[in-house]
């Protein structure tokens, strides 16, 4: 009898933890349900009551605990980390301690097999520890990544009592002893984290949890708080004066933002994400509601205030830490404490001040000068005196702006060298900012929704700014020494560094041509501020035109004396150029890595030159170039004869045009004419060779020419699956055709030899007959142009411009890029009855732009309207489709 009641007894408890996961399971659809259709504002509590519900349920009615001697042994289950801190997201782990007082018993994992398990059925990733009081202490005291959970535990059920003892005793004997070294390590592990996620990646893909500004700078800040002064919630931090009203909630909003984001990313993906990848934030946009509005499209406005929201976490945090002296932000004080310059200012505690509210009323100018003293000594400002600068924005009105004073102190700030301290963030994040520019306010949190933006509007603006200010001491082998050379000889950088600031303004209207739109803007706003009209005409052109070097450079064949001549013909002068330069560069680099590579960066530095000693000698310098010419040609020549092949070398110098002679190197064409003499009979021959990208092949290829010959070259390298990064065309006039391929080397090499081999004779049997590549590529052209981009779908654009060169038609495509992409384009154009004689690859924000010289098959441009609409519907035909 006493065995039967036993297994009844059994029997009924399995019953109940049955029954206790069908109610978990049930519970948390019906919540994610309401959630999802926004009825539930506390999701994070409920979630987390849940979850409390059934550990309690399964407490009560364990088989095992009947087992364990809990009156000798007790044990206490405690929620640690994010479900400590009751912010259960969706797909987030629920992460347990289960910890008892003296060792743990025998039967402990069958206790998590009874409790835990069943909640993986249902798709729960819980992670859990079993430790003894003292243990927990022990690791809790040697590995801070131990502890850091522990700072969030919260009693959920069990023996309370060992709950208190862990807690009073983790304060007692780690946290009180150990507090500036845990903080230390706190700070330290959160700077590596925003160095990591730093990253442009992570700027295009916010992490939310782990990125700047993301959920774990928040933590940093509560547990940071919690070490120090014992503070265990996000209301504590108001209550003891920590935040003021409205930052706390701001901050209580932002964080509610995150988190909505973060749960809808949960549901959207099925599985605990954290990073908001492209694909994902359109769809989250649409699931959010967000409508078009601006000119801006739904995504680009969800994620503007995604990242305003971001920013602000970010921005607090650090301030924070500024307040708890843990940040190393700024220039190392000594025992001298420094003075400023201006009655009502201060520096208490390493930061700026304003000495009483009142000072602020009497002097407003007080606001801007507080950040020429912080430009100047490399000091933040106090949590207080930003708040006192939001307080009194009032107080920058119209008389303000366009006071004498207030705009030389603006400039102070705007030309101080301050490399590792950018005082205009602080401007902006005070909002002062957009109170003495109103502009400002229209690109504030801005984003465009591409791969090649990195940052919103306002924040690219000032990183151009530091960019360019950088170039004064930059040690940065990415910046071009001629950049250096020409900001070191500038004189006065007061106007190319407002233009800098501005250069994007026109963003924050709707419509397309923001650099019209912002020279517009800043014409009427320095003409109001009482700027002379030279210096109006100068920051309104270097905005208008801040796009024109990168475009001549990177879609115009540099090579060729109109992209010059017209770059000469728009800028007028040498200092105008060297102005626009440097604008060009810094905007470059501060938009992100796709914007800015070694190859823009030669490109843009030689037409600068180019168009620099047009302007200087005011013509082409066309004799020097005869004179550079005879030069090489003598070099060759030189060469040839140690190598014993200088026959007939003169007659070939003859047939070459001057501009390949002109521009490329006496080592190329010496490599060039050694393989045109091993041509003889054949259709082409090419050698390959490894150059200083250890990823990139060159190919020169020389070949009888033909129309057509670039599109099979084109679609050969497609074909052997090379993928093509810069083409240079050269026609000689013994019908040789020169083309020179950059390609993408094989991810594996071991086989590389074979894959030229194999390539080699496609190309032989396409330019023979015996090979329709058109046919061949005709699957995987299918394929890779249905490829959605991951971006925004911006529409395929195919211009026909007859006005910028004497000589040919140019041919500009704007779509996505794919495999292929350039094959399917020179084929069309081949199949229009047009010769390429010149190829560039360019990149246009996330679009891919190919730029072709054309002319017909005698010879000719393209003369009439008809048959520019019937290249252009033809080109259309072949792009990739969305």
């Amino acid at each position: 009898m006493v065995c039967c009641a036993i297994d009844m007894s059994k029997k009924s408890i399995e019953k109940k933890s049955q029954n206790g996961m069908e109610i978990l399971k049930q519970k948390r659809e019906r919540l994610i349900s309401r959630f999802l259709k926004g009825e539930i504002p506390d999701f994070l509590i409920q979630h987390a009551r849940i979850l409390d519900g059934y550990f309690q349920n399964c407490f009560e009615t364990s088989r095992v605990g009947l087992q364990i001697d809990i009156v000798k042994n007790p044990y206490a289950i405690i929620a640690i980390g994010g479900y400590g801190r009751e912010e259960q997201c969706i797909h987030s782990d629920v992460d347990l301690l289960f910890l008892f007082k003296k060792n743990i018993p025998d039967k402990a994992e069958e206790l998590i097999r009874e409790i835990v398990y069943p909640m993986w059925d249902i798709n729960l990733e819980v992670g859990y520890a079993i430790r003894s009081m003292s243990k927990c202490l022990s690791l809790a005291e040697k590995d801070f990544d131990v502890l850091t959970p522990l700072l969030d535990a919260r009693f959920v059920c069990g023996h309370s009592l060992l709950y208190t003892k862990l807690m009073e005793k983790m304060r007692q004997k780690i946290i009180a002893k150990r507090s500036h070294r845990i903080i230390k390590w706190l700070v330290e592990k959160n700077r590596k984290r925003h160095v990591y996620f730093g990253d442009s990646t992570y700027l295009l893909e916010p992490n939310l949890k782990e990125g700047q500004g993301g959920l774990r700078d928040y933590h940093t800040m509560l547990w940071v708080a919690h070490i120090k002064f014992g503070l265990k919630q996000l209301k504590n931090f108001e209550s003891d004066d920590f935040l003021s009203r409205d930052e706390y909630q701001t901050l209580t909003h932002a964080l509610a933002f995150v988190w909505n984001v973060r749960n809808r990313l949960h549901a959207l993906t099925g599985r605990k994400c954290d990073q908001l990848c492209f694909e994902d934030q359109i769809k989250l946009a649409n699931r959010l509601q967000y409508k078009k509005r601006n000119g801006q499209q739904p995504v680009e406005s969800f994620l503007g205030e995604l990242h305003g929201k971001m920013e602000f976490i970010k921005q607090l945090l650090l301030i924070f830490l500024h307040e708890m002296r843990y940040a190393k932000k700024g220039r190392r004080l000594g025992k001298r404490v420094p003075t400023t310059r201006f009655q009502g200012l201060e520096v208490r505690g390493k930061m700026l001040n304003f000495s009483s509210p009142e000072v602020v009323r009497q002097t407003p100018d007080l606001l801007i000068y507080i950040f020429e003293e912080s430009a100047r000594l490399e000091l933040p400002l106090s949590i207080e005196a930003r708040r006192r600068v939001k307080f009194f924005l009032y107080l920058v009105d119209d008389e303000f702006r366009n006071s004498d004073a207030a705009i030389r102190s603006f400039e102070r700030v705007l030309t101080t060298p301050t490399p590792t301290f950018n005082v205009l963030n602080e401007m902006l994040s005070t909002v002062f900012l957009g109170a003495f520019i109103p502009e400002f306010k229209g690109i504030a949190n801005r984003i465009q929704y591409d791969e090649y933006h990195v940052y919103p509007v306002d924040r690219h603006l000032l990183r151009t700014v530091q960019t360019l200010k950088g170039f004064d001491s930059s040690g940065d082998k990415d910046i071009p020494s001629l950049c250096r050379d020409i900001y070191k000889e500038l004189k006065d950088r007061k106007l190319l560094l407002w233009a800098t600031l501005l250069h994007d303004i026109g963003k924050g209207k709707p419509g397309k041509n923001h650099s019209l739109k912002g020279a517009k803007i800043t014409r009427a706003l320095f003409t109001r501020r009482g700027f002379q009209p030279n210096e109006v005409d100068t920051i309104s052109f270097l905005i208008q035109e801040h796009l024109l070097l990168m475009k001549a450079a990177t879609r115009r064949d540099i090579n060729d004396e109109e992209t010059a001549l017209f770059c000469a013909k728009k800028i007028k002068d040498v200092n105008s150029l060297k102005m626009l330069y440097l604008l060009t560069v810094a905007d470059a680099i501060s938009t992100g890595p796709k914007a800015w590579t070694g190859w823009s960066s030669v490109l843009l530095r030689d037409l600068c030159l180019k168009v620099m000693r047009i302007l200087e000698k005011g013509e082409l310098a066309s004799q020097e170039a005869v004179e550079q010419v005879e030069k090489k040609k003598k070099k060759i020549f030189r060469s040839a004869k140690q190598l014993q092949i200088s026959g007939e070398f003169k007659e070939l110098f003859n047939v070459m045009s001057p501009r390949y002679l002109l521009y490329t190197p006496a080592n190329e064409i010496l490599e060039h004419i050694q393989l045109y003499k091993s041509l003889d009979g054949a259709d082409f021959v090419w050698n390959i060779a490894k150059i200083s990208d250890a990823n990139t092949r060159r190919v020169n290829i020389c070949a009888k020419d033909r129309p057509g010959l670039f599109s099979k070259i084109a679609g050969n390298f497609t074909l052997n699956n090379f993928d093509i990064l810069s083409t240079q065309v050269y026609t000689w006039h013994n019908h040789i055709a020169l083309d020179i391929f950059e390609v993408k080397a094989p991810l594996d090499e071991t086989f590389e030899t074979d894959k030229w081999v194999r390539a080699e004779k496609s190309l032989s049997a396409a330019l023979a007959g015996r090979l329709d590549l058109a046919s061949a590529l005709g699957k995987k052209m299918f394929s890779f142009r249905s490829i959605a981009p991951r971006t925004s779908g911006k529409p395929n654009k195919v211009v026909v411009d007859n006005t910028s060169s004497s000589f040919f038609t140019i041919i500009e495509v704007f779509t996505y890029d794919f495999p292929g992409l350039l094959f399917c384009i020179a084929d069309t154009i081949f199949r229009c009855r047009l010769d390429i004689r010149i190829a560039k690859i360019a990149t246009k924000v996330d679009q891919a732009v190919d730029v072709f010289y054309v002319r017909d098959f005698d010879g000719q441009p393209v003369d009439s309207p008809d048959q520019e609409n019937r290249i252009i519907g033809a080109i259309h035909e072949v792009l990739p489709v969305f």
